[in-house]
């Protein structure tokens, strides 16, 4: 009778292990399954969108702006030029990757051809997909295997990853991909002696440089935080060393294809200044004004081709420095409107911006409570794990901080956006238990 009564308490304490096990197994299994229909979801879309893409009548300024006019030049064998419609000079006004991107597709289906605007956003549905991968990983470090398994499923439906991805050709979901994968990275360093894990945590950083650069804002702190919970090592200057000279390493031969085709030191892009003087100058009745942008104003268009770009960027910035030197409230104004911008959606409830934005109110609703959201799910993090929610906090304060001061709309959030549904994951599901262990180094 004693073996009777032992045998089932000795089958129930071992039946906790395997169901956790059969859980976290189940799963890894379903982020295949997620990857498919995240992919699916968006290629519904681009059946929809793609063949709006090539408007000539408009100088196919749907077919990535900036990018699609300089990819253009790259596929036509006039090399990294012409960031606007007119044939020009060398140039350093969009980031490389996805430039390059776009000009193999455009030298393999065609320039401006239809095949081409189904190809690439083919390619950018399949980057938004893969984002399920460091979503998961990222979510799970810090709310455990129930939310990971919830935050990719909301990926896979989020409405704003499905439309930068399958209607718009820009950088978008490639940065989105890179950029989660290097903070999935950062999340995970704490305790790793191995350098050659440190030197790729750079590299992978300095490819998400060359995709947007504005992602390098958050390198320092992200490898302070990293460093900080690897300090029982004892190799803080190493590991630093190493992860600073590999990003280094990766923006090196771009910034010296810069520095002789344009004779300015630029490591990614150089186009800030110009920025800062179209969303700060003139008209601000919209979060993304472009008047005074050469691709929209034929007399800084002829400005532009008249100076060259390093004369036109310099003029710009000299310009900016002036107007923010004697317009200091204006601009700290509406800066604080682009900072409310970013995080609601909200800029104006004129009848003219409500024409120009037809869906600007549906839009203020839905990113002001995913920002709410965003917000609870930080305060639930910070309590259980003060630690695992710096990495976000770093995230969500540095990383808007280059458009606050220029252009602030939801195209530029997408980046961190896959941190912002991780974050309102925790703040919506009040059952998800957050994981409460801290950093221990390996």
């Amino acid at each position: 009778m004693a073996n009777a009564g032992t045998q089932p308490l000795k089958a129930v304490q071992r039946e906790p292990s395997n169901e956790g096990s059969e859980s976290a197994d189940h799963s890894r299994n379903q982020v295949p399954l997620i990857l498919l229909v995240a992919f699916l979801v968006r290629m519904v879309v681009v059946y929809f969108s793609y063949r709006t893409l090539p408007d000539v009548d408009q100088h196919y300024v749907r077919f990535g702006w900036e990018v699609g006019w300089v990819a253009r030049a790259l596929a036509s064998g006039h090399g990294f030029s012409s960031p606007y419609y007119p044939i020009s000079g060398p140039t350093a006004l969009v980031p490389p990757l996805y430039t390059a991107l776009l000009a193999a597709v455009f030298h393999l289906f065609g320039v401006y051809s239809l095949l081409s605007a189904f190809f690439i956003l083919t390619l950018n549905s399949l980057f938004s997909a893969l984002t399920c991968i460091p979503v998961y990983f990222s979510a799970k470090h810090s709310l455990g295997m129930p939310g990971a398994k919830i935050a990719c499923w909301a990926w896979v439906v989020y409405p704003f990853a499905i439309y930068f991805s399958a209607n718009r050709v820009w950088e978008y979901s490639l940065s989105a991909l890179l950029f989660t994968t290097c903070f999935c990275i950062a999340q995970h360093m704490h305790g790793s002696a191995k350098p050659i894990e440190w030197i790729g945590f750079g590299a992978m950083f300095g490819i998400a440089a060359l995709s947007n650069p504005a992602v390098l804002a958050v390198l320092p702190m992200l490898l302070a935080l990293a460093l900080w919970n690897t300090r029982k090592t004892g190799r803080l200057w190493l590991h630093g060393a190493l992860t600073m000279l590999s990003v280094l390493v990766v923006l090196t031969p771009w910034t010296i294809r810069n520095y002789r085709v344009l004779h300015v030191l630029t490591p990614v892009r150089d186009n800030f200044w110009l920025e800062f003087y179209v969303g700060n100058f003139g008209d601000t009745s919209e979060p993304n004004p472009g008047p005074l942008h050469p691709a929209s104003n034929p007399v800084e268009m002829q400005r532009y081709l008249a100076l060259g770009e390093t004369a036109y960027m310099a003029e710009k910035r000299e310009m900016a420095v002036a107007y923010l030197r004697h317009h200091s409230q204006f601009f700290a104004t509406v800066t604080l409107r682009r900072i409310v911008c970013y995080w609601t959606g909200y800029w104006s409830f004129s009848k003219e911006f409500r024409q120009l934005e037809p869906f600007a109110l549906p839009n203020i609703f839905y990113c002001s409570t995913i920002t709410l959201l965003m917000l609870r799910g930080v305060h639930r993090l910070w309590r259980k794990n003060c630690n695992a929610a710096l990495p976000y906090l770093v995230l969500i304060l540095i990383f808007p901080l280059t458009y606050y001061v220029t252009h602030a709309w939801m195209d530029s959030r997408q980046p961190i956006e896959p941190a912002i549904v991780v974050l309102a994951i925790a703040g919506w599901v009040s059952g998800i238990p957050v994981q409460s262990s801290g950093y221990e180094p390996r």
